[in-house]
This record gives structure tokens, C-alpha cells and sequence, in this order.
């Protein structure tokens, strides 16, 4: 999908017909790229067959659609029955990525009506994504998401697949919640990393393993995506911006209150934090990427129970593992993620390490308490035949 000033390129087999369009559709009369001349050729409302369309391509090389009209269009695509999921998917991430880029683009000067701009444009593509993944669990959105391509900058397609897995997990979660606040799951997700369009790109960017320095200026992402929440002032409507200030400042917060910036706990961690924490973390390590391989649905879950309590919450990990294909037992592996694990960060490997031997002694010595308990049941047992016999 191609922005040319005002007006977005929209593809002829993404076009709604035998509905009414709630779109108007534009050409670009002028053969001169510093020349266009747009002009409408299809009013909003009008009913569009396959004939009118073939008849479409043959005149003319591209069709356009105004910009003001974008979420009119993203929400067609979930009633157009001649497109797949996959393919209503692009669309939408690619619309999402025109918004994240008026934010994360160096080239571009931050204001805060970008800001709201874009915060808008990516609500717009939220709501989008909540109507084709209306019927998904969370198994169903790994597998879509494994269909989609993925771009250069992390950031955005990490952010993307972050909001789908928040929708969904929020879903499974509360079965009965009211749209706006499924809005607001998906909006987090996508905006989670907003800070760091004050970091350096080159070390956004960075797949291999961060100085202490470097990691620093990560850490900082949050209080910089918190600051710019508080002093824009921005107001958008069908945005909760307190909800959103606070899923950004705290969806590195850690269960056990290991985490940062503020080192909250548990329940004070706000809730959609707490499932952008375990959607963060899902992504980073089950999509795959040029720089590394992903791990298997059943490893990756099993990878995330030893952080359980430590750095996730253990009912939500609860309901979004029995949400993938009941794959909770499946996986094995003797390793596990440092607890300051970073999944907004690109990783060429990731940091495994061992599970600590501390672990295994707990078990053994459970075992032995189990055993222990067994003797001396059976030590009782013994004492009451010999009365009985006696």
C-alpha cells in the first residue's frame, strides 16, 4: 500500500463489491509524478460488481483511496469474502506500519499532533484487526501470524503481532468484554514500545548482544514512552490514554517485582500491562526472523512456565497456554530466559542458559519429604497391627 500525498494505492481485489463501497475511489489523471491530479472516478455507497472492476484494470493502472477515508476501508476488508485472513491481514499491518512510521522515522520531527495522528490511525487499524480475528484463539493467531512477512525494523512487526496476541489473550481472558476495552488490549500492544523513538536506532536495532551501556539507554524506554503520553495533552476519540500511559510505563514490570522502571508487584501491575508482558514475550521468541530461528509453540510455552511468577503473571499464563492447542505439558527443556529478558529487543540468539540446579534439588527434596512421609505412615501402620495382634 502506497501513500502518495493524501491518498493511499488500494489493490483491485481488495475493493468491496456487491456491498455498498463506504469509500470514494480516485485515479491519478496526471502522467507527471510532481503533477498528481486526483480525481474520482467511483462515488462512496455505489455497488461494485467483478465486470466493473475487470473493466477497472484494463483503463487504468492504479486506484486510489483519501486518507480521511483509510479506516473505512480497513474495516471493508473484514466483509470482503473474496480474501483470505492472510491476505486482510497484510493490509492492515501495512496500515499499521504507515502509522508507526509517523512515529518511529528519524527523518520525521516528533510533534504531538503526529503523535495523536498516529495514535488515531493505529486505534483505526486496531479496530480492523479485532473484526478478522473476531473467531481466533491465540493458536490461530501464532499460525497467522507465521504466514505474514516480516520487515527490517523489529520494532514494528514485533509491536503488530504484540497487539494481535493481546486482543486474543484478553478475549479468552474475559469472554464478555465490552469492545472498547478489547480496543484498548490491541491498542496497548501496538503502542507498548512507544518511548523508543527516543532511542537510537541503532541500538533498537542491534540483534546481537547489548553493552551495559547500551542496555541502559533501553531501560529508559518506558519513562520516555510515559513522558510523552503525560505532556502531549493528546485526546483521540475511543482512547483511554491513562490506560495506554500506563501499559507503556509498565509492561516491563515483573510479577515479582523484579522489573523497572518502578519495581511494582503483582495485582498493582496494571492489567493489560500484565498481558502485553506475556504476548511481549511470546512473539520474541516463537516468530521467525533472519537473525534466529524460533522456538516450537510447546518449547516456547514451556520456556515461559519457569518464568511463571517471576516475571509473568501465572493465571494469565494459565489461560493463554490453555488457549494454544492445550500444549501446556507438552514442551521440555532443561533452559530458561534471564528474568531480564527483553523481548522488545531484536535477539541473533537468544539468551539461554541453564536451569538452575537449585531447581532440581527443590525437586529432590520434595521426593524425599513425599518418601519420608510414606516410612513413617507405614512405621504408624506397623505399631497398630503389633496391638491388634497383641
Amino acid at each position: 500500500m502506497q501513500t502518495t500525498q493524501n491518498f493511499f494505492s488500494v489493490g483491485f481485489e481488495l475493493i468491496l463489491r456487491d456491498l455498498p463501497i463506504p469509500y470514494d475511489l480516485y485515479i491519478n489523471s496526471s502522467a507527471l509524478a510532481q503533477r498528481e491530479k486526483f480525481v474520482r472516478i467511483f462515488p462512496l455507497g455505489g455497488l461494485l460488481s467483478n465486470e466493473d472492476l475487470k473493466e477497472f484494470k484494463k483503463k487504468y493502472h492504479q486506484l486510489y483511496v483519501h486518507e480521511s477515508q483509510r479506516d473505512s476501508y480497513l474495516r471493508s476488508l473484514a466483509k470482503n469474502d473474496l480474501l483470505d485472513d492472510v491476505e486482510k491481514t497484510k493490509v492492515i499491518k501495512d496500515s499499521a506500519i504507515h502509522y508507526l512510521n509517523g512515529l518511529f522515522s528519524p527523518d520525521k520531527e516528533y510533534t504531538t499532533e503526529i503523535l495523536a495522528e498516529s495514535i488515531d490511525g493505529c486505534r483505526e487499524s486496531v479496530e480492523s484487526m479485532i473484526d478478522v480475528l473476531e473467531d481466533y484463539d491465540i493458536s490461530k493467531v501464532q499460525k497467522l501470524i507465521a504466514d505474514l512477512s516480516f520487515h527490517d525494523f523489529y520494532t514494528y512487526d514485533h509491536s503488530i503481532n504484540v497487539s494481535m496476541y493481546c486482543i486474543s489473550l484478553y478475549k479468552a481472558w474475559k469472554p464478555k468484554a465490552p469492545r472498547n476495552e478489547i480496543v484498548m488490549a490491541g491498542l496497548g500492544g501496538l503502542l507498548h514500545d512507544l518511548g523508543k523513538i527516543k532511542i537510537p536506532t541503532a541500538i533498537i536495532n542491534n540483534p546481537g548482544k547489548l553493552s551495559d551501556e547500551d542496555f541502559l539507554v533501553i531501560k529508559k524506554h518506558p519513562g520516555y514512552g510515559n513522558s510523552l503520553i503525560q505532556e502531549s495533552h493528546c485526546a483521540c476519540e475511543g482512547v483511554d490514554f491513562e490506560v495506554i500511559r500506563r501499559i507503556v510505563y509498565e509492561h516491563h514490570e515483573n510479577f515479582n517485582g523484579t522489573g523497572y522502571p518502578q519495581g511494582l508487584e503483582g495485582v498493582d501491575i496494571h492489567e493489560l500491562a500484565r498481558v502485553t508482558a506475556i504476548a511481549d514475550f511470546f512473539d520474541a521468541i516463537t516468530t521467525k526472523r533472519s537473525y534466529h530461528e524460533a522456538l516450537k509453540v510447546e518449547d516456547a510455552l514451556a520456556v515461559m512456565a519457569r518464568s511463571v511468577g517471576k516475571k509473568i503473571d501465572p493465571e494469565l499464563f494459565e489461560i493463554f497456554s490453555e488457549n494454544v492447542n492445550k500444549l501446556k505439558f507438552l514442551g521440555k527443556t532443561n533452559r530458561e530466559l534471564p528474568v531480564d529478558f527483553d523481548p522488545c529487543q531484536p535477539h541473533d540468539v537468544l539468551p539461554f542458559q541453564a536451569v538452575k540446579a537449585e531447581v532440581k534439588r527443590n525437586d529432590l527434596f520434595a521426593k524425599e519429604q513425599a518418601d519420608f512421609g510414606k516410612v513413617k505412615t507405614q512405621d504408624k501402620s506397623k505399631k497398630k497391627n503389633k496391638k491388634k495382634a497383641a
